[in-house]
């Protein structure tokens, strides 16, 4: 008797808590394709639907990390540089993206810089510990993956090397990305008076429901006067690639005014790790003319008001009028994005997007192929990447505008991930990233939509079932 009414209790209880939690994942008004995905899987398999959705469904959306009189002091240092808004040098279009990412991110434009594009890690790993090396009073480095391998161990010497000199060096490591970043590893740091921080800890064996919030950002900067961001986080695989081909990603180093906007951002990041703000003038050097190129860092994460990321496709893709080239190692796109891409290729632009054919993630890649078929037949060119795996993360729109980061053109990016990418407005480099897309179309295999068609049922199959998941990958 005892144990029939322990039972009918549990049930009770469960069935309480299941319904709850479907109550308050409608009372968020979220999407409605997210929200029956989340319904349909707490009541299918309830246990496990809960225990996924305790880890990953839960909203952070508006929750600041820092707060406003905070940013009003990192902001006055870089608001001493910063050109925003009508620049009679941009062109309409130019105008009107820069003034969205202002409105939806905060994000100021910067001008006199100069830019040097990596499309190998191999070569671009010389060049940072080059300019570690030469590093003078500070340096701030803040990655998605930081894998203490080869690569990483050469990094944690030329950080230490550094560190002894009495340069001031913080580190923040994503605690997911860097899981193989043990304790000792930041011991080991520490014991030369590096501070390393990890990024929204998920506390194992005590998960909690941070885990679906990361940190996918990656900047160094050096000495206030040197910076670099792109896609290329700190691990042998981006240099060595992988057991069945290459990793081809793209980075950036940035001079000129621009690097105190990636200061401000890492130090943003700093607060909400340590609680401690560094709004010291030291760390914003009055920066030199080192070109001519205009740059408007962007972020974009689950606490801020508006998905800003995506909005500023959305926004240029409506702008394009000759050609939009997009390279991106995961496409599960919004509603919004899929019409503002169809959109653009019947209007006649040429549209182009490069996939990788294999993928680290397997779930993922299906799911991205299940939007292919509808890309297609408004004329959109899909290409699959033959030598390896495509990591970069690169959308150029016409001549003159171009987006270089971290953002993967997914859900997650746009909505779960702390993001960052630089708009680039500039027809120099602009043309630097489509030459280097071109060559990677010359390294791909277009996906005819007859040819894509004709696979197998069990391939759809498969995309189908990986799609249904696609708002909650």
């Amino acid at each position: 008797m005892i144990l029939e009414i322990a039972y009918i209790v549990l049930i009770v209880v469960y069935i309480y808590t299941i319904f709850t939690t479907i109550l308050f994942l409608l009372v968020e008004n979220r999407n409605p394709v997210k929200s029956i995905a989340w319904i349909l899987v707490l009541l299918f398999v309830p246990v496990i639907g809960f225990f996924c959705y305790f880890l990953v469904g839960k909203k952070f959306r508006k929750k600041h990390i820092i707060s406003k009189r905070s940013l009003r002091l990192l902001k006055k240092y870089e608001s001493s540089v910063n050109q925003v808004s009508s620049d009679g040098n941009m062109t309409e279009k130019q105008k009107l993206v820069a003034n969205l990412a202002l409105k939806n991110s905060d994000a100021s434009l910067f001008e006199n810089n100069a830019v040097e594009v990596f499309s190998d890690a191999a070569v671009l790993y010389e060049k940072i510990f080059e300019d570690i090396k030469n590093a003078k009073h500070h340096i701030n480095l803040e990655y998605y993956i930081f894998c203490p391998d080869k690569l990483g161990r050469r990094m944690m010497e030329a950080l230490k090397e550094k560190a002894k000199e009495g340069l001031k060096i913080r580190v923040i490591i994503d605690d997911v990305g860097s899981w193989r970043f043990k304790k000792r590893h930041v011991q080991e740091l520490s014991d030369v008076g590096i501070e390393v921080k990890s990024f929204l800890s998920v506390g194992l064996p005590f998960i909690n429901s941070h885990v679906n919030y990361r940190n996918h950002r990656k900047i160094l900067v050096i000495d206030g006067r040197i910076a670099y961001t792109g896609g290329i986080n700190i691990a042998d695989r981006y240099i060595e690639g992988l057991k069945w081909g290459t990793w081809r990603d793209t980075h950036v180093r940035l001079m000129g005014s621009v690097v105190l906007g990636l200061q401000k951002v890492f130090f943003e990041d700093w607060y909400f790790v340590k609680q401690s703000l560094v709004d010291d003038s030291m760390f914003y050097p009055k920066p030199e003319q080192c070109g001519n190129v205009l740059l408007q860092p962007v972020i974009s994460g689950p606490d801020m008001q508006w998905e800003s990321i995506m909005q500023l496709y959305v926004k240029s893709f409506a702008l394009a009028t000759k050609y939009i080239y997009i390279e991106t190692p995961y496409f599960l796109p919004p509603e919004s994005l899929i019409n503002a891409l169809q959109c653009a290729a019947l209007s006649g632009v040429d549209v182009r997007i490069i996939l990788p054919r294999k993928s680290d993630a397997v779930i993922t890649l299906y799911s991205s192929y299940s939007y292919l078929d509808q890309m297609m037949k408004s004329g959109i060119k899909i290409y699959f990447y033959q030598p390896g795996f495509i990591h970069s993360k690169v959308t150029i729109v016409d001549d003159d505008l171009s987006f270089v980061g971290s953002a993967n053109m997914d859900f997650r990016s746009f909505e779960q991930n702390f993001e960052l990418n630089t708009i680039v407005y500039d027809k120099g480099v602009t043309a630097e990233l489509i030459s280097l897309f071109k060559n990677d179309m010359e390294n791909s295999v277009e996906v005819h939509e007859e040819d894509w068609k004709s696979r197998s049922n069990r391939e759809k199959i498969k995309e189908s079932l990986a799609r249904l998941f696609s708002p909650l990958l």
